[in-house]
């Protein structure tokens, strides 16, 4: 019998990527998005879904799927709205509490490393969290919940807490997206940060390839930072972006001030991924 998938929030950044690669295996995938999509390829169905006004039987409606991997969640990039713990998170609970109180057995999701809050250094799956936006705080509690959850109904679930990305097809003000506009433009300067920050970099085509081969490989894997465990500045990074390009455009630093949501020096440590998938 041919494994059905479904996959939430496909049409988005990281979304388009998983749902290429999951195209490529012998599968039948059941692609969500909030608005009406076709496909040419023959193994992808999609279907219209808004966690806002879902349906009834969301179990029934994508097709009883063997596996969900979900990466809906709205409100994004802002970080510092109530939206996140007072209006998503309930729907994205009540969501997932109908899809394996009708069947689902098997549960991925995406959580973020806003989870972990103001920590310095290198990232564990196993430490303490404690978030400082309500977008970590929102991802943490549905975590929570789901791990209460697991206490009255069996199902599996892997937890995919993911670090900073960057690709073609990013949201328009993403660093990446604001420095390749700015080299389309010819523009003389870039505003940025001092860019002394260090973080977690993966290329969004990376960060596809660890969630589908983990998401079909590895089931009930609990939390997993999917990272690369080599921190870079920001600086650094968008200064190799700069000598890809062959701009000659200047860096204009410290124009804008750091967040102040983030600690400045922090990377995951990839070592569960990697054994994990070995």
């Amino acid at each position: 019998m041919t494994r059905r998938i479904a996959i939430t929030g496909a049409s988005g950044f990281l979304g388009s990527y998983i749902l290429e690669r999951l195209r490529n295996h012998p599968i039948e995938i059941i692609a969500t998005s909030t608005s009406a999509r076709t496909s040419k390829s023959e193994n992808i169905k999609w279907k219209v879904l808004d966690l806002a006004s879902p349906p009834s039987a969301p179990f029934s409606y994508l097709g009883e799927p063997d596996l969900l991997i979900h990466l809906a969640w709205a409100g994004l990039p802002n970080y510092k709205s109530t939206h996140h713990f007072a209006s998503e998170l309930p729907r994205q609970y009540d969501f997932l509490r109908q899809m394996v109180s009708s069947g689902l057995k098997d549960l991925f999701v995406t959580g973020t490393c806003f989870e972990y809050g103001m920590v310095d250094g290198q990232l564990t799956e196993d430490q303490a969290c404690q978030p400082c936006t309500p977008y970590g705080f929102a991802k943490l509690s549905l975590l929570q919940q789901l791990h209460f959850l697991q206490e009255e109904i069996e199902f599996e679930l892997t937890w995919a807490r993911l670090f900073y990305t960057f690709g073609e097809g990013h949201g328009e003000n993403s660093l990446w997206s604001q420095f390749q506009n700015a080299v389309k433009t010819k523009a003389k300067s870039f505003d940025m940060s001092e860019g002394e920050q260090l973080r977690d970099f993966l290329p969004v085509s990376d960060m596809a390839d660890f969630a589908v081969n983990l998401a079909l490989k590895q089931a009930d894997a609990g939390i997993v930072n999917i990272c690369s465990g080599k921190p870079i500045s920001v600086r650094g990074l968008v200064e190799q972006w700069l000598t890809e390009s062959g701009s000659t455009m200047k860096l204009n630093l410290g124009h804008y001030p750091y967040p102040d949501y983030e600690p400045m020096a922090f990377w995951g440590n990839p070592e569960k991924l990697e054994k994990l998938l070995t």
